[in-house]
């Protein structure tokens, strides 16, 4: 199979990886020559991807792959790794699937115009309430409570999302919160250092040129 397969309708294929008989697909990022596809990431668990996005304003869309669609929040200032740290987290609407590669420009006249980037992309285990046994995410998503370990480039670690409960704020509204454990403040104070796509290395200005 060549890399031009690998581009075209097949996504994916089942091959040996380290030792192991894995199935290869449009999610894994290094591309293995002798199959045309990218290496399987051999942590299993749903996908989460983070993207970059120069709009009106410029904010981070976390997505969350949950029961076959990206659940979607808009983080004005990004993700932190500091606990102290409390970052509004808008939920948006439902994303397709697809959407987790998308990188480019969205035309004028359309809802969310701008430049968007991969910023950071890779799986994540639900860890609410326990990690051993943990709350369903549909479930979770439901009593407003969301605990998740990320396994990204960038972000990595537990992070909770918890919906803000007072009568005056709208129920999209929720808080993105690192958790306490060996990744806290692993990530800049300025993203601007972490800024290029972890699928191309580009950046919003690379890409609005």
């Amino acid at each position: 199979m060549n890399a031009a397969a690998a581009t075209g309708m097949t996504t994916s294929a089942r091959v040996k990886v380290e030792g192991k008989d894995v199935e290869l697909t449009h999610l894994d990022k290094v591309l293995y020559p002798e199959t045309g596809f990218t290496k399987a990431k051999l942590i299993q668990g749903p996908i989460f991807v983070i993207q970059k996005h120069a709009a009106k304003r410029l904010h981070y869309d976390l997505r969350l792959e949950v029961d076959g669609v990206l659940k979607s929040w808009s983080v004005p200032r990004g993700p932190s790794s500091k606990p102290a740290d409390r970052r509004l987290a808008v939920q948006v609407e439902d994303h397709p699937l697809d959407y987790q590669d998308f990188e480019g420009t969205i035309p004028k006249g359309q809802y969310g115009a701008g430049q968007v980037i991969v910023w950071d992309r890779g799986t994540y285990r639900n860890i609410t309430d326990d990690p051993k046994h943990p709350t369903p995410m549909s479930k979770a998503l439901e009593d407003g409570k969301v605990e998740v370990s990320f396994e990204g480039e960038k972000i990595k670690g537990g992070y909770a999302l918890i919906q803000m409960q007072s009568q005056r704020t709208d129920k999209s509204n929720w808080l993105l919160i690192k958790l306490k454990d060996d990744y806290v403040g692993t990530l800049p104070e300025d993203l601007e250092e972490q800024g290029q796509s972890v699928t191309t290395g580009r950046t919003i200005r690379d890409v609005r040129q």
